[in-house]
C-alpha cells in the first residue's frame, strides 16, 4: 500500500491536470459558441481566474479526501471545513464574475457616447445600482454560509433568529442615515430623477454626474473638481437636471449696447455667425431687444447646441463675434453715459398747492363714485358736507341754550 501523502501527491497531480484541462475545454467551448462576438472574450476576461480557482480548490480538497479516507486523522474535521470554506468564497467569486459579465454586457448594447444618449444613460444607471445590489447580497450569503460552518454558530442560529427582530430594530434606529442615504439612491435611479451623465447644477456648481451609489453621488465639474453629495440631498433640495428629457440645450447671450444699435444689421451678422460654426445644431436661433430702460438697450440672443458643453462653447463663440462686430461696424451702438449740462437760471420760486385740484377719489362726483366702489357702500364726506354739518350743529346748541 502506497504512503498516505506519496498517494496523495499523485492524486493531486491527477486532480491539477484534470483542472487544467477542464479549464481549457471551458474555454474552447465559450470561444467556439461566441465566435466573432464580444460577449465570448468578455466572458472569459472576467470568469477565468474565479473558475481556475474554484476548480483548484476542488481538486485539493478531492486529493486530500482521497490519501486520507476517513475521520482517521485529527485534522482532517478541520480541513474539511477550511476547504468548504474556500469553495463557498471561490463559488461566490465566480457569482459575482457572472453577475459583472451580464451587466457589462447590458452596458455595452447602449452608447453614452452620441447627442441623444438619455435611453443609455437611464440604462447604465440602473443597471451599474442593481450590479452592487447583487454584489451585495451575495457576499452577505457567503459570509452567512461560512459562519454556519462552525458547530457554535449552528448551536445559536435559533437564538440569533429569534432576536433578529429585536436586532433590525435596533440596527435601523443605529443606521438611520445610512440607510435613508440607500433608500435614496434607489429612488433616484428608478424614478429617474438623476442618471449617469446628466447634466446638472447644484449648490451653484454646474457639472455632470460621474457615478450613483447606494449612498452618495459624485459630480465631476467643469473644472476637474469632484463634487461628493450624498444621495438623500437630491431627494429632500431641489437641483437643475438640463438633461431630463434630452441633451439639446437653449442658451442665451445678453449685449447692453446704445441706442443707436441696428437690430436688423445685428440680426444679420448673426445669421452668418452661426452659418459659419458646427457647435450650432440649427434648431433655433433669436435675436430681440428686451429692455430699453436706463440710457442702454439689452439685446437677448438665444441659440441651441446638441449639449451643455457644445452649448457653452458656443455661447462664448457668439458673444466674441457679436462685441467684434459692433466694435468693427457698429462703434456708435457702444454702451455710453449721456450727461445734459444746464446753465443755472437761479432761484426757482415754489408753487403754492392748489386746492381744488380733482383727485382721483375727490373733487368730482366721478370721483367720489370710483371711491364708493373700494369703500363698498361707506358714506364719503366731503368738506363742504363736513362744514354744513359742522354749523347746523352749532346752531342747534345756540337754539338750545338759548331756550333753557
Amino acid at each position: 500500500m502506497l504512503d498516505p501523502w506519496l498517494q496523495f501527491a499523485i492524486v493531486l497531480v491527477s486532480a491539477l491536470i484534470g483542472a487544467v484541462v477542464v479549464a481549457a475545454l471551458v474555454a474552447l467551448a465559450v470561444r467556439t459558441a461566441g465566435r466573432r462576438r464580444a460577449w465570448s472574450t468578455l466572458m472569459i476576461r472576467r470568469g477565468r481566474r474565479p473558475f481556475r480557482t474554484l476548480l483548484l480548490v476542488i481538486a485539493v480538497w478531492i486529493a486530500l479526501l482521497t490519501a486520507f479516507p476517513g475521520p482517521r486523522e485529527e485534522w482532517m474535521p478541520g480541513i474539511n471545513q477550511l476547504f468548504t470554506i474556500l469553495v463557498i468564497a471561490a463559488g461566490s467569486w465566480l457569482m459575482i464574475a457572472a453577475v459583472l459579465f451580464a451587466t457589462d454586457l447590458a452596458i455595452g448594447q447602449y452608447r453614452i457616447d452620441i447627442p441623444d444618449n438619455r435611453v443609455a444613460r437611464r440604462i447604465r444607471t440602473q443597471t451599474l445600482i442593481l450590479r452592487r445590489l447583487a454584489i451585495a447580497i451575495i457576499v452577505v450569503i457567503a459570509v452567512g454560509a461560512a459562519l454556519l460552518t462552525f458547530p457554535a454558530v449552528q448551536t445559536i442560529g435559533a437564538s440569533v433568529l429569534a432576536s433578529a427582530g429585536i436586532a433590525s430594530i435596533v440596527a435601523g434606529l443605529a443606521a438611520q442615515s445610512v440607510l435613508a442615504n440607500m433608500f435614496a439612491g434607489i429612488q433616484l435611479v428608478f424614478s429617474e430623477a438623476l442618471r449617469v451623465d446628466d447634466v446638472i447644477v447644484v449648490e451653484g456648481e454646474w457639472g455632470r454626474v460621474g457615478e450613483i451609489t447606494l449612498s452618495y453621488v459624485v459630480l465631476d465639474l467643469w473644472d476637474d473638481r469632484r463634487l461628493v453629495l450624498p444621495c438623500t440631498y437630491f431627494t429632500t433640495t431641489p437641483f437643475q437636471n438640463w438633461t431630463r428629457e434630452g441633451s439639446e440645450l437653449l442658451g442665451s447671450i445678453e449685449l447692453d449696447l446704445d441706442w443707436r444699435v441696428s437690430p436688423t444689421r445685428m440680426r444679420e451678422h448673426l445669421e452668418r455667425v452661426l452659418a459659419e460654426t458646427e457647435l450650432w445644431d440649427g434648431r433655433a436661433s433669436v435675436l430681440q431687444v428686451t429692455e430699453a430702460t436706463g440710457g442702454l438697450v439689452r439685446v437677448r440672443v438665444l441659440v441651441t447646441a446638441q449639449d451643455a458643453p457644445t452649448l457653452f462653447d458656443l455661447r462664448c463663440f457668439v458673444r466674441e463675434a457679436l462685441v467684434d462686430w459692433v466694435q468693427r461696424q457698429m462703434p456708435t451702438a457702444l454702451p455710453v453715459q449721456r450727461v445734459m449740462m444746464t446753465a443755472d437760471t437761479g432761484h426757482v420760486e415754489a408753487e403754492a398747492p392748489r386746492g381744488d385740484v380733482d383727485g382721483l377719489f375727490t373733487g368730482s362726483v366721478a370721483a367720489q363714485q370710483r371711491a364708493s366702489t373700494f369703500t363698498q357702500g361707506v358714506p364719503i364726506v366731503s368738506p363742504e358736507d363736513d362744514a354744513d354739518d359742522a354749523s347746523a350743529e352749532s346752531a342747534a346748541g345756540a337754539g338750545h341754550r338759548s331756550t333753557g
